[in-house]
């Protein structure tokens, strides 16, 4: 941000870098269409006084003024049919390139948030859901702003006019600035009323889209919740709604006052010309022309400023809001990773919460993880694993105590090289409907396209007959809903995640959060034993497992037990069996299960 900006008001701030953003993306047609929406405004306000001098030359008989008059409204109407076609067609490849450059600008702000907390937390959801219904409109605001500056000239050139006939006529400017006031009053009003909303509509989406999309399609019909599901929306649309429209109705009443106010001064002023003046003919049709279109200019001036505080300056604001956000996320770290693990990791006192809960999900876990090693996580579901995970990753800071990479804090690393260093798959993995080998190519993106490796990825992940499967191989379109599209089954799809997790050849850290849960027990022991064979090496890899299933961490040479948000036991199978506690307890409860 540069000094000028600092001195703007906070709303004029925001909209001034929003129109920076979109001079800097597409500067020659946002130029082009602010010249040819203003030059527009010129042919049109002059109307009323080619009409005046029309009827000066009708009652005088001068056939030179009726002739200027006629020249002029052809001029006119021909000017502005012109400009208005050729800024339709310019203005349209504008609006068309900048929302593209400002969804793209979004969706980058968005990743580059270095944690998560924003897609969890409900008030950030709930700005977010605004933002993201109103990025598909943000071409019209660049247009809203264009189009104030042509109806401002507009009603400069006619209140111009209007004083020439007499001066008094300039307060017909003054009863119409209760208009404006209600005009930029509502939107305000409404939107607040919006946001609080919010929650109720973003449930009322929710259940409309659980009632109407596939992915619970089978459980909607097989519970028999369609008709529920229908009924909860509705509600949840009407506590949303209604506040709106309460609000909505108030606002109109005054607006239509404020509008009554300047008819009653506009017939005052024909009145006013056509008797008390004795203006001439000429006048009362400029008074005419110019007091009708003024109300006209006027209130597609009050509309595009209610526009303009309605959708761009909150919708510039909450796009300000997104960049200072994630500018205000981003950690001094100006270290690199280091090209290999000498020590290992080390999390010291690490307490975390996840947003809006005071409850801790990790409460002063001190651990090491030895470079080299396989490291096995295990607990109960809720004990915290997946929580030690995303902290590793980065996806969240710890709330206290600190995570050393080689006695280096890992917030000091730069997150992005950070995170090129891990590799992995999640039980909660995206299902990426692309082809298939760009579907397992992603997770390594520099190499995406090179087929070798993606081969190699899946041999790596076991995912080879999943690929024997699909009929065209590694070329198959992912997806039943795209053209040529096949579907996929659940444990499919999760090894072609791990397949994905497998691209990267030399991690630091391997990470397995319980990846293979839709796997059958033997499938997934044997993949476990192939992953344990190729850890370790030069460069000092951990490998770091989170599983439910005993009988596969049995092998790590580290084993981790996480309970009540706290470590209880570290050590290997064996020495975790000898010492008979919680580890040995839920081991034999599995063991039990198994015979």
């Amino acid at each position: 941000m540069t000094s000028s900006d600092e001195d703007l008001p906070p709303g004029l701030r925001s909209m001034w870098r929003v129109c920076r953003l979109g001079y800097s993306n597409e500067p020659r047609l946002l130029v082009a269409a602010f010249s040819l929406t203003v030059l527009g405004a010129v042919p049109d306000a002059l109307l009323a006084l080619w009409l005046q001098l029309l009827g000066r030359g009708v009652v005088e008989r001068d056939r030179v003024l009726l002739l200027a008059a006629c020249l002029g409204l052809g001029l006119s109407a021909a000017g502005t049919w012109f400009l208005r076609v050729v800024s339709s067609r310019v203005t349209r490849r504008f609006r068309d390139r900048v929302t593209i450059a400002l969804e793209s600008h979004v969706a980058r702000l968005q990743a580059s948030v270095p944690t998560v907390a924003h897609q969890e937390r409900p008030l950030l959801l709930d700005r977010l859901a605004v933002l993201r219904d109103e990025i598909y409109v943000l071409d019209h605001m660049y247009m809203s702003l264009f189009s104030t500056v042509g109806w401002v000239l507009r009603l400069g050139i006619t209140v111009a006019l209007l004083v020439s006939i007499h001066p008094a006529l300039a307060l017909l400017g003054v009863f119409a600035l209760p208009t404006v006031v209600t005009s930029t009053w509502r939107p305000g009003v409404e939107r607040a009323v919006q946001e609080r909303a919010a929650p109720h509509m973003r449930l009322a989406k929710h259940l409309f889209q659980t009632a109407t999309t596939a992915p619970a399609g089978k459980e909607v019909r097989v519970t028999g919740i369609g008709r529920r599901l229908a009924e909860q929306r509705r509600e949840a649309w009407e506590r949303g709604y209604r506040p709106m429209a309460r609000a909505r109705t108030v606002t109109a009443a005054w607006h239509g006052l404020a509008w009554a106010v300047f008819g009653s001064a506009y017939v005052a002023a024909v009145v006013l010309v056509a008797t008390v003046l004795d203006a001439g003919a000429g006048s009362v049709l400029l008074v005419l022309a110019a007091g009708a279109r003024l109300s006209a200019y006027i209130g597609a001036t009050v509309a595009e400023v209610g526009w303009l505080r309605g959708i761009w300056l909150d919708g510039s604001r909450r796009l300000v809001w997104l960049e200072d956000y994630a500018a205000a996320l981003v950690v001094d770290a100006d270290r690199d990773p280091p090209a290999r693990l000498e020590r290992g990791i080390r999390f010291e006192h690490v307490s975390f919460s996840y947003p809006g809960t005071d409850r801790r999900v990790l409460d002063d876990v001190t651990l090491d993880l030895p470079a080299g090693s396989v490291v096995a996580v295990v607990g109960e579901n809720g004990a915290g694993k997946s929580t030690l995970v995303k902290l590793l990753c980065k996806l969240y800071a710890p709330d206290a105590g600190r995570i050393l990479v080689d006695d280096v804090p890992l917030e000091a690393l730069r997150t992005d090289g950070w995170r090129a260093r891990l590799a992995g798959a999640f039980q909660d993995f995206f299902r990426f409907e692309l082809r298939a080998d760009h579907s397992v190519g992603l997770g390594d993106v520099p190499r995406v396209d090179d087929r070798p490796s993606v081969v190699a990825a899946v041999d790596r992940a076991g995912a080879g007959d999943v690929v024997e499967r699909l009929a065209d191989g590694l070329d198959t379109q992912l997806g039943p809903t795209w053209p040529d599209g096949v579907e996929v089954s659940f444990g499919q799809w999760q090894k072609l995640a791990l397949a994905r997790g497998f691209m990267r050849e030399t991690p630091l850290v391997l990470v397995l959060d319980e990846p293979t849960a839709a796997l059958d027990a033997e499938t997934e022991h044997a993949l476990f034993e192939r992953y344990a064979a190729a850890a370790g090496g030069t460069d000092g890899r951990i490998t770091l497992l989170v599983s439910h299933r005993f009988s596969t961490v049995r092998m790590a040479d580290l084993i981790v037990v996480l309970d009540g948000a706290r470590v209880v036991e570290t050590g290997s199978h064996a020495d975790l069996m000898a010492r008979g506690g919680p580890y040995s307890e839920l081991y034999g409860i599995q063991a039990a299960a198994y015979r």
